[in-house]
């Protein structure tokens, strides 16, 4: 009697990336949300190149673009506190619409050349305007694996993939920067991530299905009204003009008085997480600006955008492989680690910053460490604060970046007109090293807290 063997072929496991794509609505918000991100690449830098054409000095360049940046850090958690209370599409709408006309405000007036007092109020109210589209894209990232298989290891590649994005979009964002300005005309980078934004968040804001549910109901309503909304959950909603109502922001809901949720500083270990974003993020703007005037000094400044690309392409690299991979241990001693890593890179830096191919080789090895620095420090964010305050406490972590990034550029600028580059790019493994200690005290509260 023969023994007929069936050999049975066992399915490959379709990778995380693919799973997350699987998911109905995520093409599109994940898309929306990159091209809405374009102005953090450009907007900074782009304030920086614009305001050195015209005045002819970096410490009004830096120390502008450090005021931008340091206004929009201010209300960033606030616009979040709003999403979270009263949903994405409710408040994105009208908040997108003041931030574009505050946008093309700024780049018109640097247009016709304003006095200098004027460009700085605008760049204010500018700044005032700007909330993290980073931080909404994170959000529905949750609310989409929520109760998924494996759930935990999907958001962790959503996170890695989303710091891949905004690599992505800093690769791109600092060569249209240099190009449009050296190229086309020194205000031009100003009015491109204008147009991004506001055609990414328009679609962005568009996609309801993906949003997440309002946890904390913001409304008291009366009793009739209470039941006609009972009647109206209790039939599907096909009529697209009964979801228009549904987010549409009323006065009422602004004024009532609902019991508010916590905020996500008073959690344990949030503070010491907010402090390590803020002093590691002085080192980038610190080295763009340094980098810049280098470029600048040699004659190579429209190479500037390929040149700051380089820690970018490095960066996203690291993303996809982090993104692909579950580390063992505590979030926080993989901060440390990336922390050091990230140093010592900065280190090589201002060893080779006079040979710019070797620099780029460096910043590309060097990059290959930020990505899973900024996912890590979204990973604790998730663990810290509870679902209805994620957005905030997202926005938080972005808040404390963008402190960092503000101090860091105007440093730079002080430290240019008064040292020169070569001082200036010290800065990036000053800034950094300091944050280790930081990072160490923040593990030292985790694992006392556990």
């Amino acid at each position: 009697m023969s023994t007929t063997r069936v050999a049975i072929k066992s399915c490959p496991t379709p990778s995380p990336y693919k799973r997350l794509f699987a998911l109905p609505g995520a093409k599109a918000f994940c898309v929306s949300g990159a091209v809405a991100r374009l102005p953090i690449s450009m907007m900074s830098l782009g304030i920086v190149l614009a305001l050195n054409h015209l005045y002819d000095n970096w410490t009004v360049a830096g120390t502008m673009s450090a005021v931008y940046v340091l206004a929009m850090s201010c209300v960033t958690p606030f616009y979040a506190r709003a999403f979270d209370r009263f949903g994405q599409a409710r408040v994105g709408r009208i908040a997108l619409a003041v931030q574009i006309v505050a946008m093309l405000s700024f780049a018109c007036a640097a247009l016709i050349r304003v006095p200098i007092a004027v460009l700085f109020v605008l760049a204010i109210i500018m700044g005032l305007t700007q909330f993290s589209f980073g931080a909404l894209v994170r959000t529905r990232w949750a609310y989409a694996l929520r109760g998924a298989q494996d759930g935990d290891q999907l958001l962790n590649t959503a996170y890695a993939m989303e710091a891949a994005i905004d690599e992505i979009v800093f690769i791109l964002g600092p060569i249209m920067a240099a190009w449009l300005a050296t190229s086309v005309h020194p205000v031009s980078q100003l009015f491109v991530p204008t147009l991004a934004c506001g055609i990414g968040g328009t679609i962005f804001f568009s996609l309801k299905s993906t949003q997440p549910n309002i946890i904390v109901e913001p409304i008291a309503v009366p009793a009739s009204e209470h039941t006609e909304r009972i009647n109206a959950s209790a039939a599907p909603m096909n009529d697209p003009s009964d979801a228009s109502v549904a987010d549409r922001l009323t006065l009422r809901q602004l004024k009532a008085q609902a019991p508010k949720p916590k905020s996500v500083l008073l959690y344990a270990g949030v503070l010491p997480l907010l402090a390590v974003f803020i002093v590691f993020n002085m080192s980038f703007t610190s080295f763009d600006v340094s980098i810049t005037a280098t470029m600048k000094a040699m004659g190579l400044e429209p190479f500037l955008g390929v040149q700051l690309a380089m820690f970018a392409v490095g960066s996203c690299v690291g993303a996809l492989v982090f993104g692909s991979r579950q580390l063992k241990g505590s979030h926080w001693g993989h901060m440390v680690m990336f922390l050091v890593l990230l140093t010592v890179g900065y280190v090589f830096f201002r060893i080779t910053m006079d040979n710019l191919i070797l620099l780029g080789i460096i910043e590309i090895l060097t990059g290959l460490t930020v990505s899973p620095l900024f996912a890590t420090g979204n990973l604790i964010v998730k663990d810290l604060v509870p679902a209805e305050s994620l957005t905030e406490g997202l926005s938080w972590v972005t808040t404390a970046g963008t402190v960092g990034t503000s101090i860091g550029s105007s440093a730079a600028g002080v430290a240019l007109d008064s040292a020169g580059p070569h001082v200036g790019m010290m800065l990036p493994f000053l800034f950094t090293l300091a944050a280790v200690p930081l990072a160490l005290c923040g593990w030292w509260l985790a694992k006392r807290r556990t």
